[in-house]
């Protein structure tokens, strides 16, 4: 009786281990790499110090919000000082993946910091994880994120997705959210 006690208890050890495993690498494997490439124009005083959000959409509306570009994977350096005029600013960093490539972005200036205005060319994202292939999308933007400038706007929205997959993020689309983000996780609308 002894040995079949024990043999029970070795048995749910093991099946608890490989359970954790798997667990812990498929947490691993939904998880995408993002490289963000944002040029900030030369338009004199085109640059800013206000904190950055990009939101990546796929066809399906599925999407990833990184409200803090800077704190989330900036690479250029500690002491760097990002989103300035004529800079190519590089952010790297992981996230759940999407459902398919990005094709529709949303770029927001929180409007704060001394200069707040921002005159940005373009964000150019490339995906990759485990079992995916890579993607590669620029959006020209060529706008300014500022309230006072025309078009007086702190977001810019490129959309190159199908016609219908706009009306179907409207209708029942969701986002992905980071970490540290001020929404809940999959499923928000």
């Amino acid at each position: 009786m002894g040995g079949s006690r024990i043999n029970l208890l070795l048995f749910t050890t093991i099946f608890f281990l490989i359970s954790v495993a798997t667990i812990c690498r498929s947490d691993d494997d939904a998880d995408c790499v993002y490289t963000a490439y944002i040029r900030t124009g030369s338009i004199w005083k085109g640059g800013t110090d206000s904190t950055i959000t990009l939101t990546l959409y796929d066809a399906s509306g599925y999407g990833i919000r990184i409200n803090n570009l800077e704190a989330w994977g900036g690479l250029m350096g500690p002491d760097y000082d990002y989103f300035e005029r004529k800079n190519l600013d590089i952010f790297s960093g992981r996230g759940p993946c999407l459902t398919g490539p990005p094709c529709e972005m949303n770029l927001t200036s929180d409007g704060t910091g001394s200069g707040h205005g921002w005159y940005c060319n373009y964000v150019e994202v490339t995906t990759t994880g485990v079992h995916m292939p890579c993607a590669q999308q620029e959006f020209e933007v060529e706008q300014w994120l500022a309230t006072d400038t025309s078009p007086y706007e702190l977001t810019a929205i490129r959309n190159y997705c199908e016609e219908d997959s706009l009306t179907r993020r409207r209708i029942g689309g969701h986002v992905i959210l980071e970490p540290g983000s001020l929404g809940t996780g999959r499923g928000e609308k």
